[in-house]
């Protein structure tokens, strides 16, 4: 199937598939009834310190995907909920939801072009 990406506040909460929240906080605003999701993966997200280091600052980005990248590629709990997430997309849709403003430059786009990148081998 595939991975899809969407953000908490502006997509409606019909959108089928299996639905995963990736941020390591909950997003202000918005009830975990409203969110109608399936789960809250904390574990993949980027670490704190890159997180605070990168502040979502589009000329960081470049850098901050290196950094992620090389985050997601270690450890033993990230590599099990990527390893996770692969197979739930065997059998359905897994929108990853995250609660950014920008939408070309987040975490986001970074773990969803991890994850294509192992299910295209």
């Amino acid at each position: 199937m595939s991975f899809v990406l969407k953000r908490i506040y502006d997509e409606p909460p019909l959108v089928k598939g299996h639905r995963i929240l990736i941020d390591r906080i909950w997003p202000r605003g918005i009830s975990k009834e409203d969110a109608d999701l399936d789960e809250w993966m904390k574990e993949l997200t980027p670490s704190p310190s890159l997180r605070k280091w990168f502040n979502h600052e589009a000329g960081k980005f470049e850098e901050f995907r290196e950094a992620y990248k090389k985050e997601l590629s270690q450890g033993e709990e990230k590599q099990e909920q990527l390893k996770k997430l692969i197979k739930l997309s065997l059998n359905k849709r897994v929108v990853l939801l995250y609660g950014a403003k920008d939408d070309q430059h987040n975490h986001a786009i970074v773990l969803k072009e991890v994850l294509d990148e192992i299910s295209s081998k």
